[in-house]
């Protein structure tokens, strides 16, 4: 009996196609291993940050409460002395035969004391207290304008209010500024020029007369 074979069933004629399809699979397989990249694993620690919440200290902004005034200054009067016309006075001999040999007394003068200077009484409080041109609001755009943010103090995060201490001085000028309280990071040189640079104020007053008034001013930094 013979044997019939299908031509389908023959595979012969397909063994090219296999082969190329073997080797296709055996470099993919050789490139996927030479391309395979492993990774050591990471532990990220993450520190938690903790927020102390610090009570903020009040300085007291000055007092306004008027307070009576100081007693007037007792004037002392000089009194007089009358002379007679007909008293003597001793006369003064000068030699004008003065010759080389002649010993002259050198003149020493007298020794002057110097005055102590005293500088006039700061005020706190007075009748009429000194005030920015423009008033409060007028000051605050001043400082608003003129403040520049430090730049340490920007990066570190730093923020909040230096109080400030000056004087203003009878002619409206300001003088003898320094911090009350500071917060650091350049924020306290910052206020202090800024309160220099201010134009003059309007002098405070006591019984009418300009006076020097000290001052307390809080320079607020924030950052946006």
């Amino acid at each position: 009996m013979e044997i019939k074979k299908s031509p389908k069933a023959d595979l012969e004629n397909k063994r090219m196609i296999f082969t190329q399809i073997g080797l296709v699979l055996a470099l993919a397989i050789v490139f996927f291993a030479f391309e395979y990249r492993s990774y050591d694993k990471r532990v990220l620690n993450i520190v938690e940050r903790q927020v102390e919440d610090i009570p903020e200290e009040i300085v007291p902004i000055t007092d306004q409460t008027v307070k009576p005034p100081p007693p007037a200054p007792v004037v002392q009067t000089t009194v007089l002395q009358v002379v007679e016309d007909d008293v003597q006075v001793e006369d003064v001999k000068i030699n004008v035969e003065v010759d080389q040999k002649t010993q002259i007394e050198v003149y020493v003068p007298p020794v002057r004391e110097e005055e102590e200077v005293v500088e006039a009484e700061i005020f706190t409080v007075v009748e009429s207290m000194p005030e920015y041109p423009g008033g409060p609001e007028e000051m605050m755009r001043f400082i608003a304008q003129n403040i520049k943010y430090p730049p340490i103090a920007r990066e570190s995060g730093i923020q909040g209010r230096v109080f400030v201490n000056f004087v203003v001085e009878p002619n409206g000028s300001v003088s003898n500024v320094k911090v009350l309280r500071g917060i650091g990071g350049g924020c306290d040189e910052e206020a202090i020029r800024v309160v220099q640079s201010m134009p003059k104020w309007t002098p405070g007053r006591q019984r009418g007369k300009a006076v020097r008034v000290s001052f307390n001013l809080p320079v607020r930094f924030t950052l946006q």
